[in-house]
């Protein structure tokens, strides 16, 4: 059982300090990482450590970023041959503003050779798609061609998984391809218009993006877990008991998404991979960095 992923791949600029500057404010940070991210990219590689087959849709520059992306690729075991390497674009990069005190983060990404993705290339990686039990992707990379990507997925009844970050337009008729849509609360709020602040929030927001044609909804919730919908059952998912202290939260979303995604491809019910996911993602931040913090598989079992 595989997995494929549309994403981007971006160098991650991360920066500590005792919070996260607002406009116009300098402070003077307490250190800084480059490392592996994107949210794609991110995804594919805690899905291979969590021990699925993936398989990587994206476009890297052939520069000292893109060597970046094949090593984390190289050790994590993510197949990568659907990677393209431009001539022309550089890499993307992201800059990362990270409040040491709560793990709380604002995040600047620029795509780069990612954002030159195009319908073509998707085609032709459309055996690696038709092939997968999950598709995973997210609205990183041009809008044109992730919506392309779930019309394949769902011509050849693949599973799909939209992660909608960050939040877009998305056209009517792709509602109804999507199997698992996932925002977090910031992203439901776009989608329905109104705050998610509380459990009974996201149970409003849940039953406003099902009459749009989806089939099921997680809207992560942070510290408050995640809650889950489709027209036969609701259920909300605790977040996963750690026995180390939360330090860094990016990239959380991304390693609860290739959780949910693994556990799915595995045959997983929709209790048992919200578990795996919150597990995943729980671990996740209890370690520096993003795509780096991904967990092993026997460090999820382990916490399950």
């Amino acid at each position: 059982m595989s997995i494929s992923i549309l994403g981007i791949f971006v160098a991650d600029l991360a920066f500590f300090g005792e919070k996260i500057p607002s406009t116009g404010e300098t402070i003077i940070g307490k250190n800084y990482i480059i490392g592996p991210g994107g949210k794609g990219s991110n995804q594919a590689v805690a899905a291979a450590k969590a021990g699925a087959k993936t398989y990587f849709i994206s476009k890297i520059g052939d520069d000292q970023f893109g060597s970046m992306a094949k090593k984390i690729y190289d050790e994590s075991g993510v197949d990568y041959t659907n990677v393209i390497i431009s001539k022309d674009h550089a890499t993307g990069a992201a800059g990362i503003l990270i409040d040491e005190k709560s793990g709380a983060n604002s995040i600047n990404v620029v795509p780069g050779a990612a954002g030159a993705l195009t319908i073509h290339d998707i085609d032709k990686a459309s055996e690696c798609i038709k092939n997968s039990s999950i598709f995973l992707t997210q609205l990183e990379a041009p809008k044109e061609v992730v919506f392309h990507s779930i019309k394949k997925a769902n011509q050849h009844s693949v599973k799909t998984i939209l992660n909608p970050a960050p939040a877009a337009s998305i056209y009517k008729e792709i509602f109804s391809m999507i199997d698992y849509f996932t925002p977090n609360e910031t992203e439901a709020n776009f989608y329905v218009n109104h705050p998610i602040e509380t459990l009974d929030d996201a149970k409003q927001a849940a039953k406003k993006i099902l009459e749009l044609g989806v089939k099921n909804v997680i809207i992560t919730l942070g510290e408050k877990g995640a809650y889950f919908e489709n027209k036969e059952e609701n259920y909300t998912a605790p977040i996963a008991n750690l026995n180390n202290s939360i330090v860094d939260t990016t990239g959380a979303g991304d390693a609860f998404n290739a959780g949910l995604a693994v556990a799915l491809a595995e045959g997983k019910n929709i209790k048992e991979s919200l578990n795996f996911a919150s597990a995943t993602a729980g671990i996740s931040t209890t370690k520096l960095g993003t795509a780096n913090s991904m967990p092993l598989r026997d460090e999820i079992d382990k916490i399950l």
